[in-house]
């Protein structure tokens, strides 16, 4: 483990997997059995995942998580040790296991995802919060991967202290009001803007709606359409490169990461969302959630 942080750029409190990715032809219908390539085993968990993109764009990050006593547990946050992210505050769980994801991608790039939580369920509201205080980050950053009652209290806490707060609500959550209006920023692509609105609008609707305070600003990825953004300036489109998809697993990932480093920075919304579209379509073009460690 690395020494204790005093502060910090991001703070992520969120989730760590391994992943565990088979290639395959085509989705499996309902009672299909589908054959598939060798099983891959690689880091994961949109938490862990965020906080290596953050790490990569040159954020200072810490992490609150936990993992299980297995060799899953060790391997997810050797990854993050090797970014260079803090784990300090990542506790042990004897009782769980590691979360796992179950990973299909098909060779289109896209993929359908399973995602065991395990030791993820055990991250509680009084580490998270304690690491808030200790840390002092410019950014908080969470998702949808943990306990609905930890992201609420952080959210509705955090709103009262001087970090900003990034909500990734991926996969969608159902938090209480309180915890919705508390978010500094929220990010989702149009799927889970439409879980959250109760309905399909268009990209720049979904990105007004969601905004619950006119201090807050809302993104919406759009995959390689790029995203839209709003905030108190307007809605405004951000364009995405035309790459070569070879795996769009941890996509998402990589732009919250980016966007959230950006923000830690300093920089507006629109800079962080080009970053955010930048790091994204640089993932595409791998495999696996997270850049391999070097040899």
């Amino acid at each position: 483990m690395q020494t204790p942080a005093t502060q910090v750029d991001v703070l992520v409190i969120g989730s760590i997997n391994v992943d565990y990715r088979v290639e395959v032809d085509h989705r499996p219908e309902a009672g299909e059995t589908v054959l598939g390539g060798d099983t891959v085993r690689l880091p994961g968990g949109k938490g862990a995942n965020q906080a290596v993109a953050a790490a990569r764009a040159g954020a200072r990050v810490a992490f609150v998580g936990c993992v299980g006593d297995d060799p899953d547990g060790d391997l997810a946050v050797a990854a993050l040790q090797h970014h260079g992210v803090d784990v300090s505050r990542v506790r042990v769980d004897s009782h769980r296991r590691t979360g796992n994801a179950f990973i299909f991608v098909t060779p289109d790039g896209e993929n359908t995802i399973v995602v065991a939580s395990g030791a993820n369920h055990a991250v509680a509201a009084a580490d998270a919060l304690s690491a808030v205080e200790a840390v002092s980050p410019a950014i908080i950053l969470m998702q949808g991967e943990l306990p609905a009652l930890t992201t609420a209290a952080v959210l509705e806490a955090a709103r009262d202290l001087a970090p900003d707060t990034v909500l990734n609500a991926a996969p969608t959550v159902t938090l209480p009001d309180t915890a919705m209006e508390a978010w500094a920023h929220l990010v989702v692509n149009a799927g889970e803007a439409a879980q959250l609105l109760g309905g399909e609008f268009s990209p720049d609707e979904a990105a007004s709606g969601l905004r619950r305070r006119e201090e807050q600003s809302v993104v919406i990825t759009l995959g390689p359409d790029g995203a839209v953004s709003a905030d108190a300036n307007g809605i405004r489109r951000t364009p995405a490169q035309s790459v070569e998809v070879v795996d769009t697993t941890g996509a998402g990932d990589a732009f919250v990461g980016a966007l959230a480093a950006g923000l830690a920075r300093g920089n507006d919304l629109l800079a962080a969302v080009e970053a955010g579209v930048a790091a994204g379509a640089e993932a595409v073009g791998r495999a696996g959630a997270q850049p391999p460690a070097a040899p």
